[in-house]
């Protein structure tokens, strides 16, 4: 069985701080570089996987891990609402993500090797950081189920997923079955910003972080937004260069400021 180890929380409070350092890193490479997913698919990056089984595997150990530290408990531990709220949160987004999502993908581009790779690793080091947190070491005080940050951090998560489900849907249907080549995305948060995915997942993370009030959960919505602002800002570019048609005054990220 899987035993707390000795001195496991500073651990995890030095694995937070270094998530917060890598997003800070990433930050400054998506400057030049772009991510390699989808149109900006290349093989410079290593062998193309395809974009199904890719999305499938590198989300897999962010679902499959929390659940063997679960199981893996001694003996039943009888956890705070809030962690059980924190718990399935984080299980239901990477649920959707690994059993549901992938395979909703409509002729997706092929996922090169490395970007691959390092979003497996990801996965697994956040859903060890994020779980183990909450599962053994996250105290909270009888009524934070009733404090106000749990109560708008819970409200602003579940709108994240609704909006990132939501734009994900409206991308997947953009072209009719049969159909190749991009389209201007229309219809609910894309009528304001170039990003509306993104948009919802940095709302959902970010008030995850909120809800738990944690350094770990900080750092995952600190790396989070870092990394989706940068693609955020390459995907608005790209349609600008592709459309002349595109909307002028559709903002970045966030509606009518960025």
């Amino acid at each position: 069985m899987l035993l707390p180890l000795q001195g496991e929380p500073q651990l995890l409070v030095w694995l937070s701080w270094l998530m917060v350092a890598l997003g800070l890193l990433s930050f400054l490479l998506l400057r030049w570089v772009h991510i390699p997913y989808g149109r900006y698919s290349t093989r410079i990056f290593g062998p193309l996987l395809p974009a199904r089984l890719a999305w499938f595997i590198q989300e897999l150990p962010a679902l499959v891990l929390p659940l063997y530290l679960l199981a893996s408990q001694p003996a039943p531990r009888l956890m705070h609402a809030t962690n059980c709220v924190l718990l399935a949160v984080f299980l239901c987004h990477y649920l959707h993500r690994t059993l549901i999502f992938p395979f909703l993908i409509r002729g997706g581009k092929p996922t090169p090797f490395i970007p691959f790779a390092l979003a497996f690793l990801f996965c697994g080091y956040n859903g060890y950081l994020q779980c183990r947190y909450i599962m053994n070491y996250a105290e909270y005080p009888p009524d934070w189920t009733s404090d106000p940050r749990f109560i708008i951090g819970i409200s602003g998560c579940l709108a994240g997923i609704l909006i990132n489900i939501h734009s994900d849907h409206l991308l997947r249907n953009l072209r009719a079955p049969g159909e190749t080549g991009y389209k201007i995305p229309r219809g609910g948060l894309f009528e304001y910003v170039s990003g509306a995915n993104f948009f919802g997942e940095i709302l959902e993370w970010t008030g995850f972080a909120i809800a738990g009030w944690s350094i770990q959960s900080a750092a995952f919505a600190i790396l989070t937004f870092l990394v989706l602002i940068s693609r955020a800002q390459q995907h608005h570019q790209w349609y600008h260069e592709k459309f002349e048609n595109y909307p002028k005054t559709r903002k970045i990220l966030v509606p009518y400021l960025y």
